[in-house]
């Protein structure tokens, strides 16, 4: 059962990356025939082609290898300057110059009649601009919808104020650090425990205060060490009170994510308050919309800062899968690892089929918005090169316009055709590593 489950997840992730990616190619798509370019192809994947279907002037498709997908528009680089008998001019410098004129030249040649004016580069640079950002907005908008339905419609997982654990008595956090994990003769009992208290109860008041949430029960625990007040709880359907008196102990401080706050020398960090000794059980709590754009921002923030560190974090990855070093579980990972993490997460039965799915949605999401910051990066192939080349194009004419000077016209995309190999070559070594390394060390979330 496990493993049909941990397949199942890899599916689910597998299919929703796949349909991104084609949403991804419908957000150029959409824009370039609005403006009038001629679309040859719509094609997801690449290699030889598997199936494909012509409708109008636009052939739709798949490929052999479904790493991605591409709009093929007429006229992405501008022709080659000709020479007064009609020649192509040759360039004498080099091979560089050389695939530049072969690619101007290919385009040329997939010109039909009736192009002239229905070519990519002869658009005005804000239609560009709008085409190229197309395919990652796409990403935004599938990311902002996930994440919609993951908040509002599922919920995230919160502490309760329904016990999970009642513990019998009191372990310091000098003892826990200590290695004790058991009751001994001499540790006193815990107050919960004394006050009767079992896992399953809810507590709905302390101290005479209506309690909604865990972090207000807490909150009310500690600054009750040494009274003895009255706390409220619910046990199958009836309510009950019982008299308690928090104990002042020795607790671990942690972060807002539960993971504990460390000195400079490595130990926990520990404060004095109130502890009665129990634990909380955790629920889904449907969040409301105005939720959904702070968390879409925190996400793309935190994806952002792996972009920015991206040669960092590759040379740790690969430190990391040439040695015995733990991968980093917020370091960048292949689909392979986004898989294999889904698969994990599909195959816990103990959590809620609930839990699960929503979590699916979540990693699918987040895949979405490191699609839509990958792509802006300001390089080519990716489309944030495109969108640098157009503005380069309007700021070079602007000064022109300004100083009076001739028309430059496009900006020659063509030119920087050895940067956009040197880029593509960089990108299938990465994705190599990665695969690599989430096959020999992958990122383990449990």
């Amino acid at each position: 059962m496990s493993v049909l489950l941990f397949v199942l997840g890899v599916l689910f992730v597998a299919v929703g990356i796949a349909v991104s990616i084609a949403l991804h190619e419908v957000g150029h798509l959409v824009p370039a025939k609005a403006f009038k370019v001629r679309v040859t192809q719509y094609m997801i994947g690449f290699g030889p082609t598997v199936f494909s279907r012509k409708r109008g002037e636009t052939e739709y498709g798949f490929k052999a290898l479904p790493l991605g997908g591409y709009v093929s528009m007429v006229g992405m680089f501008p022709p080659n300057k000709e020479t007064a008998d009609g020649d192509v001019r040759r360039s004498s410098t080099g091979m560089f110059q050389q695939l530049a004129v072969d690619a101007r030249q290919a385009e040329t040649d997939r010109l039909e009649p009736g192009d002239e004016n229905r070519v990519f580069y002869k658009l005005p640079v804000w239609k560009r601009i709008i085409i190229m950002l197309g395919g990652p907005f796409m990403n935004l908008l599938i990311g902002v919808v996930l994440f919609a339905v993951l908040l509002m419609g599922f919920g995230t997982s919160q502490s309760t104020t329904t016990l999970a654990s009642v513990s019998e008595c009191v372990v310091t956090g000098s003892q826990a650090a200590a290695g004790q994990s058991e009751c001994t003769d001499t540790d006193p009992a815990a107050p919960a425990h004394e006050a009767g208290l079992l896992p399953g109860d809810t507590i709905t008041a302390f101290d005479g205060k209506p309690v909604a949430s865990w972090a207000e029960l807490s909150e009310l625990i500690r600054e009750a060490a040494g009274r003895s007040v009255t706390v409220t709880y619910e046990r199958d359907g009836v309510q009950a009170e019982a008299g308690i008196t928090p104990l002042l102990t020795e607790r671990p401080v942690t972060e807002e994510d539960g993971t504990p706050v460390l000195d400079d020398g490595g130990n926990p960090v520990t404060q004095e308050v109130g502890f009665i000794g129990v634990g909380s059980q955790t629920a889904l709590v449907r969040q409301p919309a105005t939720e959904v754009l702070p968390m879409v921002g925190e996400n793309l923030q935190s994806i952002a800062g792996v972009v920015i560190n991206l040669p960092q974090r590759l040379a740790d990855v690969a430190q990391a899968a040439f040695s015995t070093e733990e991968r980093d579980p917020n370091g960048p990972m292949s689909v392979v690892g986004v898989g294999r993490i889904a698969g994990e997460i599909s195959s816990m039965e103990e959590a809620p089929v609930q839990n699960r799915v929503a979590t699916l949605i979540g990693l699918v999401g987040s895949v979405n918005l490191a699609l839509f910051v990958f792509n802006l990066i300001p390089l080519l192939p990716l489309d944030g090169g495109h969108v640098a080349g157009a503005l380069w194009e309007s700021l070079r004419r602007g000064f022109a316009k300004l100083f009076k000077r001739p028309d430059p016209g496009p900006f020659d995309m063509a030119k920087l055709l050895p940067v956009t190999y040197a880029v593509a070559v960089l990108l299938m070594g990465m994705g190599a590593l990665l695969i690599y390394a989430d096959i020999v060390k992958p990122v383990s979330l449990f």
